[in-house]
């Protein structure tokens, strides 16, 4: 089927969070390089990101951590600045090419404003695990999505960095997928002989107008 729909998920395909991890690094009393080398070498173990402040920090809450870091003045945040540079051109040609679009990812309340200020001229909408009561991968997150996009869900591309939290639950609930191949995941798991059940593998958004053009050619 034709490609009408493009959804994409946010840490690691819209926004660089390399920002993002120095200030857990800091807030962690913790040098940068090493909690950064501990991130990678817990995604490449295959356990859950989160561990990762249990190394430096037993019994570690990142909701709780969430709130004192706000409290104090440092809440996470991200900004224009952050976002990779082919994010604004690719979405302006998506759009040019009358494709639906929306943003959808695994983000706190906070976050999901900060989404609507960035891109709510640029997309058709932004929904968040926060808004909906369901994070990625479970299926729930996935049929959501499928809700409130206007297609089919073999009609929309869902882009993500990671396999488990994007492509395959995302494949699993119909829809077509791109791996984006950068942030920790994107690098660590591209071997992954999983990473071949993606529709598209990118290393940039720019690619994709002309992949989803060729694509829905032939299928038409």
């Amino acid at each position: 089927m034709t490609i009408t729909a493009v959804v994409f998920d946010v840490g690691e395909c819209l926004v660089d969070e390399t920002r993002e991890y120095g200030t857990w690094a800091d807030w962690l009393n913790v040098p940068r390089h090493t909690f950064v080398s501990a991130f990678g070498a817990t995604i490449a173990q295959g356990e859950d990101y989160r561990q990762t402040f249990q190394i430096f920090r037993p019994g570690f809450d990142l909701y709780e951590e969430r709130e004192k870091r706000a409290a104090a003045g440092l809440p996470e945040t991200f900004g224009e600045e952050d976002l990779y540079p082919d994010v604004r051109p690719a979405l302006a040609q998506l759009r040019a090419d009358g494709l639906w679009l929306a943003i959808a990812g695994n983000q706190t309340v906070r976050a999901g404003g900060i989404l609507r200020e960035l891109f709510t001229a640029d997309v058709d909408l932004i929904g968040t695990s926060d808004d909906w009561g369901a994070s990625k991968p479970d299926p729930e997150f996935f049929r959501r999505v499928a809700e409130v996009v206007p297609a089919e869900p073999a009609e929309i591309l869902y882009v993500g960095d990671r396999l488990d939290n994007d492509v395959l639950p995302a494949r699993a609930a119909g829809m077509q997928t791109a791996l984006i191949r950068r942030g920790p995941w994107g690098w660590i798991q591209q071997h992954d002989l999983a990473a071949e059940q993606a529709t598209f593998r990118i290393d940039s958004l720019a690619e994709l107008p002309e992949l989803i053009a060729k694509a829905n050619a032939a299928a038409s």
